[in-house]
């Protein structure tokens, strides 16, 4: 499974797509320059239960540390993740 991210001043969103088909997409929103918002999770029904939707946050995860952003998690799936991941932690804006 293949991650990629379109980026762009406002907005963005990290895709997931295995052979072709999109497994799943969550989309951000810039707040600022130094923190995005992710604002919506979603996996394709076909791919329920394979860990898309946490491998689109890890991506997130490692994208922030990589560009010393934080995270403001206000997707519910996404909260979820952080809630039960503490090693992810240091990305959460506060």
């Amino acid at each position: 499974m293949e991650i990629q991210q379109i980026n762009d001043i406002k907005r963005g969103y990290f895709e997931a797509v295995e052979d072709g088909k999109e497994a799943g997409k969550m989309t951000y929103t810039w707040a600022g320059d130094s923190k995005f918002i992710i604002d919506h999770t979603e996996v394709s029904p076909d791919f329920n239960g394979k860990g898309v939707g946490k491998k689109l946050v890890m991506a997130a995860v490692d994208y922030a540390r990589a560009n010393n952003l934080k995270i403001i998690p206000l997707c519910p799936f996404a909260k979820s993740v952080f809630d039960k991941v503490e090693e992810i932690r240091d990305v959460l804006f506060s």
